[in-house]
Protein backbone atom coordinates (compact mmCIF):
# COMPACT_ATOMS: atom_id res chain seq x y z
CA UNK A 1 0.00 0.00 0.00
CA UNK A 2 1.53 3.58 -1.11
CA UNK A 3 0.57 6.22 1.38
CA UNK A 4 1.11 9.92 1.72
CA UNK A 5 -0.15 12.38 4.14
CA UNK A 6 -1.05 15.15 2.85
CA UNK A 7 -1.94 18.63 4.57
CA UNK A 8 -5.92 19.20 5.66
CA UNK A 9 -6.66 21.92 3.35
CA UNK A 10 -5.77 20.13 -0.13
CA UNK A 11 -6.76 21.62 -3.24
CA UNK A 12 -10.11 20.67 -4.44
CA UNK A 13 -11.44 20.55 -0.83
CA UNK A 14 -12.46 23.94 -0.36
CA UNK A 15 -11.67 25.18 3.04
CA UNK A 16 -10.80 28.90 3.42
CA UNK A 17 -13.44 31.90 2.25
CA UNK A 18 -11.75 32.47 -0.82
CA UNK A 19 -12.41 29.18 -2.18
CA UNK A 20 -16.60 29.58 -1.88
CA UNK A 21 -18.60 31.45 -4.13
CA UNK A 22 -20.06 35.04 -3.45
CA UNK A 23 -23.37 33.67 -3.31
CA UNK A 24 -24.75 37.46 -2.43
CA UNK A 25 -23.10 38.37 -5.86
CA UNK A 26 -23.80 35.84 -7.66
CA UNK A 27 -27.29 34.41 -7.17
CA UNK A 28 -31.43 36.02 -6.04
CA UNK A 29 -31.91 33.94 -2.44
CA UNK A 30 -35.63 33.01 -2.22
CA UNK A 31 -36.53 32.45 1.22
CA UNK A 32 -39.80 31.40 2.74
CA UNK A 33 -39.32 33.63 6.26
CA UNK A 34 -36.18 35.18 7.95
CA UNK A 35 -35.46 36.22 10.79
CA UNK A 36 -34.34 40.05 11.20
CA UNK A 37 -31.60 39.62 13.07
CA UNK A 38 -30.41 36.39 12.01
CA UNK A 39 -30.81 36.92 7.36
CA UNK A 40 -29.58 34.02 5.12
CA UNK A 41 -26.27 36.47 4.09
CA UNK A 42 -24.76 34.90 7.74
CA UNK A 43 -24.73 31.61 6.48
CA UNK A 44 -22.70 32.42 3.34
CA UNK A 45 -19.81 32.63 5.07
CA UNK A 46 -17.39 30.34 6.24
CA UNK A 47 -16.26 32.21 9.30
CA UNK A 48 -18.51 30.96 12.68
CA UNK A 49 -21.56 33.23 12.83
CA UNK A 50 -24.58 33.31 13.94
CA UNK A 51 -25.86 31.81 10.44
CA UNK A 52 -29.77 32.92 9.18
CA UNK A 53 -32.83 31.47 11.50
CA UNK A 54 -36.62 31.33 10.06
CA UNK A 55 -38.78 33.69 11.58
CA UNK A 56 -41.63 31.44 12.34
CA UNK A 57 -42.16 27.71 12.87
CA UNK A 58 -42.60 25.06 10.55
CA UNK A 59 -40.84 23.84 7.46
CA UNK A 60 -39.01 26.50 5.46
CA UNK A 61 -37.36 26.87 1.97
CA UNK A 62 -33.85 28.44 0.89
CA UNK A 63 -33.92 29.11 -3.41
CA UNK A 64 -30.65 30.16 -4.73
CA UNK A 65 -31.53 31.86 -8.02
CA UNK A 66 -27.91 32.19 -9.84
CA UNK A 67 -27.28 35.31 -12.14
CA UNK A 68 -25.85 32.92 -14.56
CA UNK A 69 -25.29 28.85 -14.71
CA UNK A 70 -22.54 27.23 -12.56
CA UNK A 71 -20.40 24.26 -12.10
CA UNK A 72 -20.77 23.15 -8.78
CA UNK A 73 -18.29 20.66 -6.85
CA UNK A 74 -18.90 21.04 -3.35
CA UNK A 75 -21.82 22.31 -1.05
CA UNK A 76 -21.24 22.08 2.54
CA UNK A 77 -24.37 22.97 5.23
CA UNK A 78 -24.07 23.11 8.97
CA UNK A 79 -26.89 23.05 11.31
CA UNK A 80 -26.49 24.28 15.07
CA UNK A 81 -29.19 23.32 17.68
CA UNK A 82 -28.51 24.12 21.32
CA UNK A 83 -32.24 24.31 22.92
CA UNK A 84 -34.39 21.52 22.17
CA UNK A 85 -34.17 17.72 21.17
CA UNK A 86 -35.82 17.39 17.85
CA UNK A 87 -35.54 15.23 14.76
CA UNK A 88 -34.68 17.38 11.26
CA UNK A 89 -34.49 16.57 8.17
CA UNK A 90 -33.41 18.61 5.03
CA UNK A 91 -34.05 17.77 1.25
CA UNK A 92 -31.53 19.48 -1.02
CA UNK A 93 -32.01 19.81 -4.65
CA UNK A 94 -30.56 21.47 -8.30
CA UNK A 95 -32.30 22.48 -11.32
CA UNK A 96 -30.31 23.53 -14.72
CA UNK A 97 -33.33 24.40 -16.49
CA UNK A 98 -34.47 27.38 -13.98
CA UNK A 99 -36.25 25.31 -11.59
CA UNK A 100 -39.03 23.57 -14.12
CA UNK A 101 -37.34 20.47 -12.83
CA UNK A 102 -35.32 19.18 -9.48
CA UNK A 103 -32.92 16.15 -9.11
CA UNK A 104 -32.10 15.34 -5.85
CA UNK A 105 -28.59 15.94 -4.02
CA UNK A 106 -29.39 14.77 -0.64
CA UNK A 107 -31.98 14.02 1.89
CA UNK A 108 -31.23 13.73 5.54
CA UNK A 109 -32.69 13.49 8.99
CA UNK A 110 -30.48 14.15 12.05
CA UNK A 111 -31.13 14.10 15.97
CA UNK A 112 -30.24 16.61 18.09
CA UNK A 113 -30.02 16.13 21.75
CA UNK A 114 -28.40 19.12 23.09
CA UNK A 115 -25.89 19.14 24.65
CA UNK A 116 -23.96 16.07 23.47
CA UNK A 117 -25.73 16.25 19.76
CA UNK A 118 -26.13 19.77 18.75
CA UNK A 119 -24.06 20.14 15.81
CA UNK A 120 -24.46 18.65 12.23
CA UNK A 121 -22.26 19.35 9.39
CA UNK A 122 -22.59 17.50 5.67
CA UNK A 123 -19.98 18.04 3.39
CA UNK A 124 -21.50 16.61 -0.18
CA UNK A 125 -18.83 16.50 -3.06
CA UNK A 126 -20.55 16.78 -6.25
CA UNK A 127 -20.31 17.54 -10.10
CA UNK A 128 -23.44 19.72 -10.93
CA UNK A 129 -22.95 21.07 -14.70
CA UNK A 130 -24.94 24.48 -15.63
CA UNK A 131 -26.28 24.91 -12.03
CA UNK A 132 -28.82 28.03 -11.98
CA UNK A 133 -30.74 26.85 -8.97
CA UNK A 134 -30.11 25.21 -5.22
CA UNK A 135 -32.54 24.83 -2.99
CA UNK A 136 -32.93 23.23 0.23
CA UNK A 137 -35.87 22.78 2.60
CA UNK A 138 -35.95 21.97 6.39
CA UNK A 139 -38.14 21.03 8.26
CA UNK A 140 -36.65 21.44 11.67
CA UNK A 141 -38.98 18.96 13.94
CA UNK A 142 -40.49 16.18 11.88
CA UNK A 143 -43.49 15.22 14.87
CA UNK A 144 -44.42 19.15 13.62
CA UNK A 145 -43.01 20.55 16.55
CA UNK A 146 -42.81 24.64 17.26
CA UNK A 147 -38.79 24.23 16.42
CA UNK A 148 -37.86 27.40 14.08
CA UNK A 149 -35.57 26.29 11.08
CA UNK A 150 -32.01 27.23 11.33
CA UNK A 151 -28.64 26.76 8.84
CA UNK A 152 -25.44 28.05 10.72
CA UNK A 153 -23.78 27.65 6.66
CA UNK A 154 -24.40 27.01 3.29
CA UNK A 155 -21.67 27.35 1.32
CA UNK A 156 -21.06 26.60 -2.72
CA UNK A 157 -17.82 25.88 -4.47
Amino acid sequence: MRKKIIPRDTPGTPSSREDWLNLEHLAQAELTSEDSSHPIEFAFTASTGRGWRASEPGRQTIRLLFDNPRHVKHIRLAFQEDEQPRTQEFVLRWSSDGGKTFKEIARQQYNFSPPHTSREEEDYSVDLQDLDVLEITITPDIDGGDARASMRQFLVA
